[in-house]
């Protein structure tokens, strides 16, 4: 198989599992698949439906799964495959394993045009805290209390760090 046909059969494959999760009426057209040396070593469709988890995308369920197969946290010798461009929650869950490259297939305004405005987060994420549609402010009530367990964290030498 070439370079192009292994990409493409891994979006195809991401696409399958797009299908096979709005037929089981799991959740939306999204399909993902991790990949590592040319392996599929972790895949996944929106589940956000059938688990009544707002967080279980397709590519999340499918970082969950490489992360569970190969035993680790660190996918950075991975890529991933999805049919749609990833939303910020997904792409932070892909910065956060460290997966080294994305493959996506449709784009924000394809998943607006059927309802889905990832945009919109996008667009909440850059304004000013004060400025979002959901309020963020910082609750000092606690502050040493929280700082002390962030410290405690640093002086772990035992501390795994990702």
């Amino acid at each position: 198989m070439t370079a192009d046909s292994d990409h493409a059969a891994f979006m195809r494959h991401a696409i399958t599992l797009a299908y096979q999760g709005m037929a089981g009426g799991h959740g939306g057209p999204f399909g993902a698949v991790v990949v590592k040396d040319g392996e599929i070593i972790g895949q996944g469709h929106n589940r956000v439906l059938s688990s009544l988890d707002p967080t279980a995308h397709a590519e999340v369920t499918a970082i969950r799964d490489a992360s569970k197969n190969l035993r680790r946290f660190d996918l950075s010798d991975c890529e991933i495959y999805v049919n749609g461009m990833p939303c910020p929650m997904c792409m932070s869950a892909i910065f956060w394993s460290r997966i080294k490259k994305i493959h996506y297939a449709c784009d924000a305004a394809d998943a607006e045009a059927i309802g889905f405005d990832d945009q919109e987060f996008y667009r909440q994420l850059a304004k000013p805290l004060a400025e979002r549609a959901i309020p963020v402010v910082q609750d000092k009530t606690c502050y040493d209390e929280a700082l002390a367990c962030y410290r405690s964290w640093a002086d772990n030498d035992k501390r795994t760090n990702y």
